[in-house]
């Protein structure tokens, strides 16, 4: 009987699972050095897996738009270091060492000298899953820059990369020497002059005018001294980070801040609705009519959200912020190590005489409690914490009256396009048997008569966005699990207000619940994927459709 040939889409599957099967082993572990025998296994699973989101690292060129994507999540700087060392909050921001905070994810990190970098975690499993596995890309990518350079055993080294390396090393560079050095690293990364210019323009900052540069000069250079066994780089697990993974720690904090805030004005006991979304919708849908309705311009909604969230108009966004603590909205910064910051609304105290909800409401004494977006597991630490009673003196711990839970986010969509709007109706967990069904207050029916697509099924929680390839993804899409689109905390979401509601009995059994997404991108379309950039005004109107329905419900719930 001949042996039945696994699919790409299971193939992909094991790949996956090795990673993180491996990640943990090495986590466990305490140290590994990523292009040596311990890191040899995660380097053949990810290339095995190919993900959409790192392009062409599978091929002899080097990978341009998966590395611009990956170099916006890590710190600036950590291509200059051998040594990097993941750690917990062990007090760093106490030294006088000044924090460096990648521009797409919020993780604070320190340079502790030229060498070592650390990277301070404190958002889960998650958090480390995603750090490890761009760094694996990178150093990949790296080591194709030493295999075009390196010319013998003896340290040889290529006239291009020497003459480049001249340049780069200069205090000033000119505009002719710059040109040159472009030439030499199209040739060096396998890439077109037309290429190298748009990643390096893509890269280019006031402060770093040559980072592009720089950074494919000392990958290279670690890489070579890696490959001529000059030194070898090494990623450190700090011991508090090992005994602290897991134990809801900054969860803890965070939700305990909350609920101390609820109690200091009174408003604990009151119908809490909770929401995940970002720091600006729901305050912008509550507010802006009250501001807009005083300005010259006869801009209509659509139009004076767009303005918004555009980064010069930071005076209209300070009038709405300053009106809505006015009426009862408190602003809470993190402080526990999560990086979630909170807003909480007392509806009491709002004017909705003259906003976007005037029709549905005149008065109610909800709270609406807006936690920013979480990041992986940390949406069931986060949300099991904040749905725990509060323990609260002699009298006992004191449960939460929460009416309902709604969540917002981005995700990946199967069909579809950037902006398209999804509805779920079960989230499945990527790499289980896990599935969390449940009813979904917010139905295809609510965006019927909006100008926008909207489509409905499941959402498939996936372990990491970054490990995911077309074979796997079109089979979710294509088989009887009917998955619509793909993102990183729904099931871990339901999961916590199922236990909460269901189990626990810390919250009301019928606690109703949304989910709503916007497509971010699409990770089966060629262009289309995470890497090809972010989704700018696009992202504007489904943001706001949707905190709209949100608000509209709760509200007529609050009634």
């Amino acid at each position: 009987m001949s042996e039945q040939k696994r699919t790409k889409a299971q193939e992909a599957t094991q790949a996956i699972e090795r990673i993180y099967i491996t990640m943990r082993h090495l986590f466990n572990r305490g140290f590994y050095k990523p292009m040596g025998v311990s890191g040899k296994s995660l380097r053949e699973s990810l290339l095995e897996l190919q993900p959409e989101i790192y392009g062409t690292m599978g091929e002899e060129k080097v990978e341009l738009s998966g590395l611009v994507y990956v170099l916006d999540r890590l710190p600036h700087g950590i291509e200059e270091c051998p040594v990097i060392n993941l750690t917990g909050d062990e007090g760093y921001d106490l030294s006088n060492l000044k924090s460096i905070i990648p521009p797409k994810r919020r993780r604070n990190c320190y340079r502790i000298d030229k060498d070592q970098m650390n990277v301070e975690i404190t958002r889960g499993r998650s958090d480390i899953y995603d750090i490890l596995t761009h760094l694996t890309f990178l150093f990949i990518e790296s080591h194709k820059i030493a295999n075009r350079v390196v010319i013998d055993d003896k340290g040889g080294l290529t006239k291009e990369w020497l003459k480049f390396e001249s340049i780069i090393n200069q205090e000033e560079i000119s505009n002719e020497e710059l040109e040159v050095a472009m030439f030499h690293v199209a040739n060096i990364l396998g890439r077109t002059f037309e290429e190298v210019l748009d990643v390096n323009k893509a890269l280019h900052t006031e402060e770093l005018p040559h980072r592009f540069l720089r950074v494919i000069y000392w990958l290279g250079k670690l890489a070579i001294d890696e490959v001529l066994e000059i030194n070898k780089r090494v990623i450190l697990f700090s011991p508090v980070l090992r005994e602290r993974t897991g134990h809801h720690m900054h969860g803890e904090r965070w939700a305990n801040r909350i609920k101390k805030e609820l109690e200091n004005q009174g408003i604990i006991d009151r119908p809490i609705h909770i929401i995940s979304a970002n720091m600006h919708s729901v305050m912008n849908y509550l507010f802006s009519k009250q501001i807009l309705s005083k300005q010259k311009e006869k801009l209509n909604k659509r139009e004076f959200f767009e303005r918004l969230s555009q980064p010069e108009n930071s005076k209209d966004r300070k009038l709405i912020s300053d009106l809505a603590t006015k009426q009862g909205m408190t602003y809470l910064a993190d402080q526990s190590g999560t990086n979630i910051d909170v807003q909480i609304f007392d509806l009491s105290k709002v004017d909705f005489s003259d906003s976007y909800l005037s029709e549905v409401i005149d008065d109610t004494n909800a709270v609406i409690i807006v936690m920013d977006y979480a990041f992986g597991e940390q949406a069931f630490e986060t949300m099991d914490e904040l749905l725990k009673p509060y323990k609260k003196g002699i009298n006992g711990p004191v449960k939460l009256n929460v009416d309902s839970v709604s969540i917002m986010g981005k995700a990946g969509i199967l069909k579809g396009g950037k902006g398209d709007i999804m509805i779920p109706h079960a989230h499945v967990f990527e790499g289980t048997t896990d599935n969390y069904p449940f009813v979904n207050e917010i139905t295809l029916a609510d965006f019927e008569d909006e100008d926008i697509e909207a489509t409905e099924g499941h959402m498939i929680t996936v372990l990491g966005t970054s490990l995911q390839n077309k074979e796997m993804l079109s089979y979710f899409k294509k088989s009887t699990w009917k998955v619509i689109g793909l993102e990183m905390e729904g099931a871990h979401y339901q999961k916590a207000i199922q236990a909460a509601s269901k189990i626990r009995n810390s919250i009301c059994s019928e606690v109703k619940v949304r989910y709503a997404y916007y497509a971010s991108d699409n990770p089966l379309e060629t262009g289309s994927t995470l890497a090809s950039g972010g989704l700018g005004l696009t992202g504007v109107k489904p943001t706001y459709l949707i905190t709209e329905k949100f608000l509209k419900q709760i509200v007529r719930q609050a009634i």
